[in-house]
């Protein structure tokens, strides 16, 4: 699924609104084994999603970022060791 919710930012119930489908959405994903992320990865809003669609899967992919790229200088903020 690939969504473009055009919304008011400004209008508070509406954002809320928006994050509640968004969610409902990635839940959604996941329960039909798809990913709740985009072909340009994992970034700050479905962060809280990509634990239960990969489990421990995670962790390794943390060690591995860590690994090879210790600054954090290539994609910072995506996925963060620890």
């Amino acid at each position: 699924f690939h969504a473009s919710l055009l919304i008011d930012m400004d209008d508070a119930d509406e954002v809320a609104r928006g994050e509640v489908f968004v969610s409902w959405l990635a839940e959604l994903a996941i329960s039909m084994d798809g990913t709740c992320t985009g072909e340009h990865g994992i970034g700050q809003g479905k962060r809280a999603y990509l634990g239960k669609e990969l489990g421990a899967a995670v962790d390794v992919m943390a060690t591995l970022k860590a690994a090879l790229d210790p600054d954090n200088i290539l994609n910072p903020g995506k996925i963060l060791p620890g």
